[in-house]
């Protein structure tokens, strides 16, 4: 699954949005609102653009609320609704304006960018992510957004596995699954 290239990492940005502004668990343990959501923020971005510039708190705020609405988008695809998850996605659109524009900047070759010039942080991100989900979801790929079905953790993940038969955010939460099981087995 290639969608290309920025549409792939603006579809990552939006998980690691979700996973590192919104509360919850993560790989057992709780995972409460970060104390710094501008440090969060920052993180985030920076795990797939690494040279994205420090977020500033209030801006960091502004995205939780993004994150927010972006992770009922992944709990509405791994409940099967996705007609909830489009009409959410579709808000998203529609409030934020988004619309595909050519850019090139950076040295980098001309790519799609899914906001216009002048918006605010979030709401750029939040345009970009929103036009980056909608294409998964208008796609035979719709069902490989999911949230981890190992216990305790309800971080978000998007499938690029060729078989899409991904379950956990993480191989490490694969791993406690695993084990579990293993000694669940053992002591039979």
């Amino acid at each position: 699954m290639d969608y290309n290239s920025h549409t792939d990492a603006v579809i990552r940005v939006a998980v690691s949005l979700v996973n590192e502004l919104t509360p919850g668990e993560r790989r057992g343990r709780p995972f409460p609102v970060p104390a710094d959501a501008g440090a969060a923020a920052t993180a985030g971005l920076r795990a797939v653009y690494t040279s994205q510039r420090a977020v500033t708190e209030a801006e960091g705020a502004e995205l939780a609320q993004v994150a927010a609405r972006l992770r009922t988008v992944f709990e509405a695809v791994a409940d099967g609704d996705i007609d909830s998850a489009a009409t959410q996605v579709n808000a998203l659109l529609e409030e934020t304006h988004a619309r595909p524009m050519l850019e090139r900047h950076d040295g980098e070759p001309w790519h799609l960018h899914f906001h216009g010039r002048g918006g605010t942080m979030a709401g750029d991100w939040a345009a970009s992510c929103a036009t980056g989900l909608a294409i998964v979801l208008g796609s035979e790929f719709s069902d490989r957004l999911g949230v981890c079905t190992a216990p305790h953790c309800d971080r978000v993940y998007v499938d690029v596995s060729r078989n899409g038969t991904r379950r956990f955010c993480s191989t490490a939460c694969q791993g406690r699954v695993k084990t579990a099981a293993f000694r669940a087995r053992s002591r039979s």
